[in-house]
């Protein structure tokens, strides 16, 4: 049977007691609708609650809860449980060492996530050095999550996923990270050694159908398109400095991303991924689409990723491109015109530019 995970917001006067309460209905009159309550957090801080449900369907889920207490939860996403313990560390109640009738669970589903990725500049590297890369890269990054007690959710030849319950060490790791990146094979041009972490905090059930989906996508959208090496959403900086009574993020090494911009980045990493393999769209287009005026567009962007708009669309699509090598999508050619570009000469040309490598031998290299 499918798992999933709902949200509940909770009035302000509701306690873990209640919650647990209200489970512990849930347990009693479940074996009627099919399903199995496996676990729950509550985050009383937050006004929330989230239940982990095997279930035959949504509607059963929503009616078990209905007939055991009334609460109906706001938001239901079926969700992968592996995916669930990479995030939070557990898809069963917390261990307890006394036996209790009412199992009082006090524990927040809030996570730090952090997106870490370096530069595609790297795969103008010879396989034998870009092997050697990724080793000590791995080897590096491992040692650090270990020590900040990060949990890795996805990882691959130069990204990582990362969830932390705790903020400060989610910045302090980030921080040693970083320090540390700048050692690895020194012999390397300093322009192919590069490294972007990206940092934001939620819940893993909002108004995406993936678990902590909007959460994961602000954090990769930082880590991916600004020219910032570190960076951190406005929470991020409210939350650690809370945690550490008031003890200020220094500015100088991190880019403190402000709600507004993190909307703009969004919407328009969000618009490009809907259209970027069409031709025709170009500053105009994508001005009008987000709201901003020509020169407020080539502001802001330049801004937060050091582009102009036209070279943000050209390199949003060679991203897409690179993607596209790496999953055989299909010859050269095929992949310049699915990715917006009507020259497949054109689209190698702007790729050796921008990678440092033409796609051919970039395929010949690393992916064949």
């Amino acid at each position: 049977m499918p798992i999933y995970m709902d949200r509940h917001d909770i009035p302000d006067d509701i306690t873990p007691a209640h919650v647990a309460l209200m489970h512990q209905q849930d347990l009693k009159i479940q074996h009627l609708f099919g399903c199995k309550g496996i676990t729950y957090w509550c985050d009383p801080k937050r006004h929330q609650a989230f239940c982990l449900i095997e279930a035959p369907d949504e509607a059963s889920l929503k009616a078990m809860h209905e007939q055991a207490h009334g609460a109906i939860p706001h938001k239901v996403i079926e969700v992968n449980p592996r995916l669930v313990e990479s995030f939070l560390g557990r898809i069963e109640d917390p261990e307890t060492e006394k036996k209790e009738d009412l199992l009082v669970i006090d524990d927040s589903a809030f996570r730090v996530i952090m997106s870490i990725e370096t530069s595609n500049y790297l795969h103008r590297l010879e396989a034998s050095q870009y092997t050697l890369f990724t080793q000590k890269f791995h080897h590096g990054i491992s040692n650090r999550l270990k020590e900040y007690k990060g949990r890795v959710v996805r990882q691959d030849n130069h990204r990582y996923l990362v969830s932390f319950h705790s903020v400060s060490n989610a910045i302090l790791c980030a921080l040693k990270i970083l320090s540390g990146f700048k050692y690895l094979t020194p012999k390397f041009d300093p322009d192919i050694r590069k490294l972007h972490i990206g940092i934001h905090g939620g819940v893993p059930v909002n108004k995406e159908k993936a678990i902590f989906g909007e959460v994961i996508a602000t954090a990769r959208h930082m880590c991916e398109y600004m020219k910032a090496p570190l960076v951190v959403t406005s929470e991020i900086k409210a939350l650690y400095e809370e945690e550490n009574r008031n003890a200020r993020i220094d500015r100088q090494v991190f880019r403190i991303l402000s709600p507004d911009e993190e909307r703009f980045l969004n919407r328009l990493v969000e618009y490009c991924e809907k259209r970027y393999n069409d031709e025709a769209l170009n500053v105009p287009m994508l001005s009008k689409a987000l709201g901003y005026s020509k020169s407020k567009l080539y502001r802001q962007l330049k801004n937060l990723t050091g582009m102009s708009p036209n070279r943000f669309l050209r390199d949003f699509r060679l991203r897409k491109g690179m993607e596209l090598l790496h999953r055989n999508f299909g010859s050269i050619a095929e992949i310049a015109y699915e990715t917006g570009f009507n020259n497949p000469a054109y689209f190698s040309k702007c790729f050796s530019e921008t990678f440092g490598i033409l796609p051919s031998k970039y395929v010949q290299q690393h992916l064949a």
